[in-house]
């Protein structure tokens, strides 16, 4: 849920210390960055969904499930669905995460700027500097976001396994959330909320602490920030190192992410299947 946008120009590199192209939050264009931030995660989501929906069927697996392993969750859903079948709870996803997006970046940024303030004292240099707080902004976002997050969470995951393994199947989003209020109340919807907060608020931090770091260790190697530092980077060059970063943070990120997400999905989906 939590994939990440970085907020960046294609101002020349040479305002910056090591072709860093990040801008701060109050020269920020709002509207452009909610727009093309919701645009970017739009598609983002569209690309991944698939990847979620087969993760968390598997991830709630029981021994005597026929499909016990990724292509023949795939095969099962294309035959059983088609297409749309990859996509369950995929406009749940949009409808929630959007304003929890929003939630998420506001606080990012934000935050980003005072940590930078925060840690100027210390003297640290610039990868250092970046990774403390990158990662103290990525966790205090997450835990901002995560009263969002978690319902939108509870609501596709139960979507997107519904009809698999002993899961009851629903006419919806709405047909989902009345069900959880009504077995559990209000509470239902936060189920796995503390988990939720353990898994991501870490892995935040260390997503966007690696990001950080990373980008400027990389532009370092690429000369920039050195005495002898070449002409400012063409826009595909910003982009690569960027996405080399994010690639990075991804990795480094998941080590910590894979194992609590799993016991996470499974005590938000599994454990109700006796209540319905």
């Amino acid at each position: 849920m939590e994939a990440s946008t970085a907020t960046t120009t294609t101002t020349s590199a040479r305002a910056q210390p090591f072709g860093q192209t990040e801008i701060n939050w109050d020269k920020l264009d709002k509207t452009k960055f909610y727009v093309v931030g919701a645009g970017i995660f739009t598609g983002v989501t569209v690309a991944l969904y698939p990847m979620s929906v087969i993760k968390t069927r598997l991830q709630v697996a029981t021994k005597d499930t026929v499909e016990k392993n990724a292509f023949s969750v795939i095969r099962g859903l294309l035959k059983s669905d088609g297409i749309p079948g990859l996509y369950r709870g995929f406009g749940t996803v949009i409808t929630g995460a959007i304003p929890a997006r929003i939630i998420f970046l506001t606080a990012l940024e934000t935050t980003k700027v005072a940590a930078f303030k925060m840690i100027e004292p210390l003297n640290l240099s610039e990868a250092p500097q970046a990774a403390v707080a990158n990662g103290i902004a990525g966790m205090t976002s997450s835990l901002f976001s995560q009263s969002v997050f978690v319902p939108i969470d509870v609501v596709s995951q139960k979507l997107m396994v519904q009809g698999y393994s002993g899961h009851e199947r629903y006419k919806g989003g709405i047909d989902v959330v009345r069900k959880i209020v009504r077995s559990d109340g209000i509470r239902g919807l936060y189920r796995g909320f503390g988990l939720s907060v353990m898994t991501y608020s870490p892995s935040s931090a260390v997503w966007w602490a690696s990001y950080g770091s990373s980008q400027r260790i990389i532009w370092r190697f690429l000369g920039y920030g050195t005495d002898a530092e070449p002409a400012a980077p063409s826009d595909s060059k910003i982009v690569a190192v960027q996405a080399s970063g994010g690639i990075i943070a991804g990795a480094t990120a998941s080590c910590i992410t894979t194992p609590l997400d799993t016991i996470k999905t499974r005590l938000q989906v599994i454990v109700q299947i006796s209540n319905e």
